[in-house]
């Protein structure tokens, strides 16, 4: 793709009036570290506590990758989607109760959809219940060293308790890459394919900033936009924490302000155990500010993004060149944010077991049972959420996505409503019709013969309402 140098500076530009002028700058958490040796390159209040939104599924993405390493279940085994799966607010995948779906196809649709039911499908699936999984997300949070994190669900659903930290976040992806090095391109998946329909990542860096290969979004109104991304260039990889961004734009611009100054610096300031930490603590809610209020928060971030800046080439050899190939430019941060969706080749993923598998299949059971003990799948199907489900944060709906089965429902209950309006509104015309007739002796006049016709527009109104234009599913502004 070809981008003229006007094109890019007239991006910035937008970008720059849209927000005004950045005031002072009030820092949200960020963290830069290099992966190999673990050391920080910079942070602006990497231990304070925050809502990690969608980046929990990290976390989720981890122990059941444990599991697989343990040999607890492995990654060809079916998990089933429980009816508490299936009814985790958006965004989700949509499948029926009863459903399979084979673990490495889940762990795919959890990192590029984010899908909420398919996380608690993988919770159930692992440990037998999103309780028990929980706990053993806390269990490994400590493991790891993350003393600013809790846990209580596997998808990062509204829940006040549930807090992490930049530099929780970090240690974490760090230990992902470490880990598991053979399963590094699960965060790295532009797109992928069900059947027909297309589902690209929501990291808006993967495809745009040089060197960009994973990780994982994340939004709730409550939280903002988080983001934690890796990025490597010339063998060196680096992974960038950035929470609380007013907007996807601006967290996808600072974050790669930050790589930008990370990858020219290289200089260590601190290390991960060195970094002051006071435990988990109640998070900020950004609902207001991010929510409803964002052109102060936005103004503030702008001026964030413009402190991380360094003068540098951008890696992108057509931009070096538009611009000269002497002359050093700013950041190239906010162009990227501004680049046009790039294309994947999707992976493809789908629903049911992998061909000619014959072991067993996860799903709810007791707490510690191994994979295959459970109960009928009548009992299964027909069971009801734990006591006090129903009061739940988890059980909540989120504003972070939207469900591939919404469009399906909202064109039935719409056309549902234009039948019931026009069947409505046709017995009120037919039953003054016949009062006008009772009281007046004439015969009726010609023009009231046009209204045999009014059931065929009523009729047509519903034809139309039937077949409404479909949105695609779309991050608002996408964990």
């Amino acid at each position: 793709m070809i981008f003229s140098k006007s094109t890019l500076i007239a991006a910035a530009t937008a970008l720059l009036v849209s927000f005004g002028a950045a005031g002072p700058a009030r820092a949200t958490p960020s963290i830069v570290i290099d992966v190999a040796s673990g050391a920080v390159l910079s942070h602006e209040q990497a231990t304070a506590s925050w809502y990690p939104a969608s980046v929990t599924k990290l976390m989720t993405a981890y122990v059941a990758l444990d599991a697989v390493r343990q040999g607890r279940i492995s990654l060809d085994t079916p998990v089933m989607m429980s009816p508490r799966a299936c009814r985790m607010a958006p965004s989700k995948m949509g499948f029926r109760a009863g459903s399979e779906v084979t673990l490495r196809n889940a762990l795919v649709m959890l990192m590029v959809k984010s899908a909420n039911d398919i996380a608690v499908a993988i919770a159930e699936g692992v440990s037998g219940s999103v309780e028990a999984f929980a706990d053993e997300m806390n269990r490994a949070s400590a493991s790891l060293g993350m003393t600013q994190s809790v846990w209580y669900n596997p998808n990062g659903l509204p829940d006040e308790r549930q807090v992490t930290s930049a530099r929780d976040l970090a240690i974490l992806g760090r230990a992902l890459y470490l880990q598991f090095p053979e399963h590094a391109n699960l965060f790295n998946i532009g797109a992928m394919q069900l059947g027909r329909q297309i589902i690209p990542t929501h990291n808006h860096l993967l495809g745009r900033y040089p060197g960009a290969d994973g990780m994982k979004t994340g939004f709730t109104c409550s939280a903002g936009f988080n983001l934690v991304a890796s990025a490597t260039r010339g063998g060196r990889r680096l992974i960038a924490v950035v929470l609380g961004a007013p907007s996807p734009i601006l967290r996808t611009a600072k974050t790669a302000a930050l790589l930008d100054r990370g990858f020219q610096s290289g200089a260590a300031v601190a290390s991960l155990a060195s970094l002051p930490s006071s435990g988990p603590t109640a998070a900020p809610d950004l609902r207001e500010a991010v929510c409803h209020h964002r052109g102060s928060g936005a103004a503030e971030f702008m001026a964030e993004i413009e402190d991380a800046s360094v003068p540098m080439g951008s890696g992108v050899p057509l931009l070096d060149t538009l611009n000269g190939a002497q002359q050093p430019q700013r950041s190239n941060a906010k162009e990227i944010a501004h680049l046009p969706r790039p294309r994947f080749e999707p992976v493809p993923v789908y629903v049911g077991r992998t061909p000619g598998y014959v072991g067993p299949v996860a799903r709810t059971r007791a707490p510690g049972a191994p994979v295959g003990e459970q109960t009928d799948l009548a009992a299964y199907a027909a069971q009801s959420e734990p006591a006090g489900a129903d009061a739940s944060p988890i059980s909540k709906p989120a504003p972070d996505a939207v469900s591939l089965r919404r469009a399906k429902h909202a064109k039935a209950m719409k056309a549902a409503r234009a039948a019931a309006k026009a069947a409505k509104a046709e017995a009120a015309k037919q039953d003054g019709a016949s009062a006008e007739a009772s009281e007046s002796a004439p015969a009726p006049r010609p023009k009231a013969a046009p209204k045999t016709a009014k059931p065929k527009a009523a009729g047509e109104t519903q034809k139309r309402a039937v077949a409404p234009k479909v949105r695609s599913p779309a991050e608002p502004g996408k964990s």
